[in-house]
């Protein structure tokens, strides 16, 4: 079998399985929040950080990839931005409905290729255009027709979109500059992501569930549950640049 096949069938296989692990991870995290109530989004963001180095160690030691330092300010910069985004993410999760949250990740799509046009002036195919005007058109409906929107989902909603387009924009970058992968990059940054949201999220989800996570009551379903693998596969399977927007876009649409 030929290098080029290999690939092909090894990036199927990674993105089959980022579609499978990031749709059960949002089904089990609206279940923890609305069925069985554990309402700290927040806390649980960097609790699946923790979880995603560990199992990066894991698949450093089993030489999946290959650990490449670089710049520590530009690894921490970009590990507390990331952080906030993927909390904002959760914390849209808990307080939108699934189809909204949908929605919100679909959106970024859009809003990245429009801040790369206004300060980066690249510009993009007309397919691309097509594609971006038909999902903005489906995305436009969705959120006029959700029965379930309020004041605070969305103000979330849009501080989580705003937040992932520049990360990913930094993604981007640093790949770029310091020509690392998408997974050295989460190996590198996964501890100040996880640190950020571990001493924030207490005081950001009392503030805004009026609880508090360390006097919740653990179930062991919550345990359980709470303790679910974060999307690895789809770091696997490659760096995610902007200048493939097909693939940028697949990779959204499965993490919803």
């Amino acid at each position: 079998m030929s290098e080029n096949r290999k690939f092909q069938l090894g990036t199927v296989g990674a993105l089959s399985l980022s579609v499978v692990s990031s749709v059960s991870i949002v089904i089990c995290n609206k279940a923890l929040i609305s069925t069985l109530g554990f309402t700290f989004a927040t806390t649980l963001t960097s609790w699946h950080l923790l979880v995603t180095f560990c199992s990066l160690h894991v698949a450093l030691w089993m030489k999946l990839f290959e650990h490449k330092p670089f710049d520590a300010r530009a690894v921490m910069g970009f590990g507390i931005l990331n952080g906030i985004s993927i909390g904002l993410l959760n914390l849209s999760l808990g307080f939108n409905s699934v189809g909204f949250y949908q929605m919100t990740k679909l959106a970024i799509i859009p809003c990245t290729v429009l801040l790369e046009t206004l300060f980066f002036r690249k510009r993009f195919s007309r397919n691309i255009q097509l594609s971006l005007a038909i999902l903005l058109l489906g995305v436009g409906i969705a959120t006029v027709t959700d029965l379930q929107l309020n004041l605070l989902g969305s103000v979330l909603s849009l501080l989580a979109v705003i937040t992932t387009c520049v990360a990913q924009i930094m993604t981007n970058t640093i790949q770029k500059k310091f020509k690392v992968s998408s997974t050295q990059l989460l190996y590198q940054s996964c501890p100040y992501q996880a640190i950020t949201l571990f001493i924030i999220g207490p005081f950001l989800d009392g503030l805004l569930t009026n609880q508090n996570v360390f006097a919740f009551k653990y179930t062991p379903q919550v345990l359980y549950i709470s303790g679910n693998w974060k999307d690895i596969p789809g770091h696997l399977s490659g760096p995610r640049t902007s200048e493939n927007m097909p693939c940028f876009g697949v990779w959204l649409c499965s993490a919803s």
